[in-house]
């Protein structure tokens, strides 16, 4: 009975801070707390960057309104793309394409002068493959008129030259619809291209799935 007794009472005594089990709990709840912390840390590490809310072209002038802003993780590439934290510059041009809900990188943003292409209009009556949109690239052919009111042998102008644009232009009766492809030209190839338009030649866009060019 006195054995009992007494074992009972050590059950109900209040345990002492030297008591092995507190301090293995109280290391437990430790433990718990630092992991929590260390995985809250570690979920909120985002940062708010911003987007082309639709498809931005080379050579548009690029403002907020052009622009949406997003949270995203992006640790070590931070310093690649233009934060809300950082702003945007003003004044800037896309020096390159910027597609739709595409994250804005900082090279994509340029002065105007600094542009080394710019976009050239073609109006075209052929059909284009569905795959050449803007941001795909086509090679432009061009025939010359020669003497005899026809055209030379067609001549590889501009090869890999990237689409800025694609609109549907004007209708005539009887006639198949026009489009208006923009190509982005480089200084170096644009006499040759707005010759080939002055005189009258006949220019045709074929779609490059290499993608290889200018």
């Amino acid at each position: 009975m006195g054995v009992t007794t007494a074992a009972a009472a050590a059950r109900l005594r209040k345990p002492s801070w030297r008591d092995p089990r507190l301090l293995v709990g109280v290391l437990l709840v430790l433990a718990s707390l630092a992991g929590v912390i260390a995985l809250v840390g570690s979920a909120d590490r985002t940062i708010q960057v911003y987007a082309a809310r639709e498809s931005i072209a080379v050579g548009q002038r690029v403002s907020k309104d052009d622009l949406a802003i997003v949270k995203v993780r992006l640790d070590d590439v931070e310093s690649s793309y233009v934060t809300l934290a950082d702003g945007l510059p003003e004044g800037k041009v896309a020096v390159q394409r910027i597609a739709k809900n595409q994250l804005v990188p900082q090279e994509s943003l340029g002065a105007a002068d600094s542009l080394n292409r710019k976009p050239v209009a073609i109006a075209i009556q052929e059909s284009l493959p569905s795959q050449a949109v803007a941001g795909s690239r086509v090679d432009v052919w061009v025939a010359l008129p020669d003497a005899r009111n026809g055209f030379g042998t067609p001549q590889l102008l501009l090869p890999g030259a990237e689409i800025a644009q694609i609109t549907e232009g004007a209708s005539t009766l009887g006639a198949s619809k026009e489009k208006v492809v923009l190509v982005l030209v480089t200084d170096e190839h644009m006499p040759k291209l707005l010759g080939a338009q002055a005189n009258k030649a006949k220019i045709a866009v074929v779609w490059n799935p290499g993608g290889t060019g200018t």
